[in-house]
């Protein structure tokens, strides 16, 4: 007896703590569901912004130490600042009243939203949230295509920008009901809204900037920058193949345990062959097994498809995958003999970005050319594509320069020798490593104001001599 009180006293609680507010009043097949679409969301949404440590970790690592301080820090202000700024501005010009399918005009600081409903479970709170951890990526992107020379103030500023307009701009254009939604165009979690614009905002600014110094030889040809921690490079790969499954799985919006599940083996076979096709390609074309380009090939088989992990069968999946896994190595290659993009960001996001929304008009199971759907699609695809590059590409190549010609985007050259952990932030990622044994008082100490243990700046003085 009194374990049979337990159990159903148990059940009894489970269901009123999840219909929420609906307990105090009658519990309803509606308001059980209504409470579970929203925890489903919100556990989705945590998982996306663990994706945030991964973004971090991956450049890290990809990074010299003399930077790694710097490069954590920048993702802190990306995950804060970026839900902050989206929370007053970029929120409300996704999704607030529209003006010729393009823009919101109302809804700032989440009040006032005259005509938009709620999708999940009725919750603002809850689209918000999911949303703006989805701005947050969009401008981290940025980041490592940025890595190791940007000021870090004007890297708050195209925060601010990306997650305030520019992002959301592009997302009204489709999640907010405007003209791409009208026009047919389909990105279920944002293969061009997210990582496009991502990707498109990064290949400005990194061309902007300018290269690393001693990154290209005085033949022009690209040098080899090697990071300092190859281990903390590829956890953080693996944390943003962990965070995908809220990334896509939450996408869906609701808890159907169905459609969850299927769009969640999708996203893991295109990753997954993604990882084994650019371990492979890297094996054919070097003679080795390239780890950090297989991490690449596993992100770029995640990206390609999240325009259609809810549209396309098992093989499809597998196929963008592949494509992207076996295309990641020359890609960045081609992208690193203009560019320096030290993660490999442009081609990752940007690159496979494009190649799975339009994707989606060739293997969408009903849709799909390949599947005898017609051209429409496919010719909605590549209007989206193209229209959110030509955007972005503008309008970030305008906010850069803009900032180039009045406070300046770039360290000095003794700031980018010495590092911007130093520089930026007064302190060390690596104390030990930088100081030697003078970094902890109680060991011997080394000659003070000696930096100790810098092999990088010797050899960046080097190149810079030759």
């Amino acid at each position: 007896m009194r374990r049979t009180a337990v159990v159903v006293g148990g059940a009894v609680t489970t269901v009123a703590v999840l219909a929420g507010p609906a307990a105090a009043q009658e519990i309803t097949a509606e308001s059980v569901q209504a409470n579970v679409d929203i925890i489903f969301v919100m556990i989705c949404a945590g998982l996306v912004l663990l994706m945030h440590p991964g973004f971090a970790l991956l450049e890290a690592g990809l990074g010299r130490a003399k930077n790694s301080a710097h490069i954590i820090m920048k993702n802190i202000m990306t995950l804060t600042l970026g839900i902050v700024t989206y929370y007053a501005v970029g929120f409300a010009l996704m999704y607030g009243t529209q003006v010729g399918g393009f823009i919101g005009t109302d809804g700032f600081f989440l009040k006032g939203l005259a005509s938009y409903e709620p999708v999940t479970g009725g919750s603002l709170s809850a689209d918000f949230l999911f949303q703006a951890v989805f701005a947050a990526t969009a401008a981290t992107i940025i980041s490592g295509a940025c890595a190791e020379r940007m000021k870090f103030g004007p890297y708050m500023a195209t925060i601010a920008f990306i997650t305030g307009l520019i992002y959301p701009i592009v997302g009204a254009w489709k999640w907010g009901g405007g003209w791409l939604a009208e026009l047919g165009f389909l990105d279920f979690a944002g293969s061009t809204i997210v990582h496009m614009t991502g990707g498109i905002a990064a290949l400005a600014g990194a061309a902007i900037l300018g290269p690393r110094m001693g990154k290209y030889g005085p033949d022009g040809k690209p040098r080899a920058i090697l990071g300092h921690s190859m281990p903390l490079a590829m956890l953080g790969a693996f944390l943003l193949f962990f965070g995908w499954f809220g990334f896509n799985g939450g996408s869906v919006l609701i808890a159907d345990g169905a459609l969850v599940a299927d769009v969640l083996v999708n996203t893991v076979l295109a990753g997954s062959i993604g990882g084994v096709a650019a371990a492979v390609t890297t094996r054919i074309r070097f003679g080795k097994y390239d780890v950090g380009m297989s991490g690449n090939g596993m992100l770029a088989g995640l990206v390609g498809v999240t325009a259609g992990a809810d549209a396309l069968d098992a093989f499809g999946a597998l196929a963008v995958g592949l494509i992207a896994g076996l295309l990641i190595s020359f890609i960045v290659g081609l992208v690193d003999r203009k560019v320096d993009d030290p993660v490999g960001a442009i081609a990752v996001h940007g690159f496979c970005g494009a190649l799975g929304t339009l994707w989606v008009g060739l293997a969408h199971t009903t849709d799909g050319l390949l599947y005898g759907g017609g051209g429409t699609l496919l010719g909605a695809q590549a209007v989206g594509v193209v229209a959110v590059a030509a955007f972005v590409g503008l309008t970030t190549s305008a906010f850069f320069l803009a900032l180039k010609a009045t406070v300046g985007i770039r360290v000095t050259e003794t700031e980018e020798i010495e590092g911007l952990d130093l520089h930026e932030h007064g302190a060390y990622g690596y104390p030990e490593l930088a100081l030697g044994p003078q970094a902890y008082p109680a060991g011997p100490r080394s000659a003070p104001n000696t930096i100790v243990g810098h092999a990088p700046l010797v050899q960046s003085t080097a190149l810079l001599q030759d």
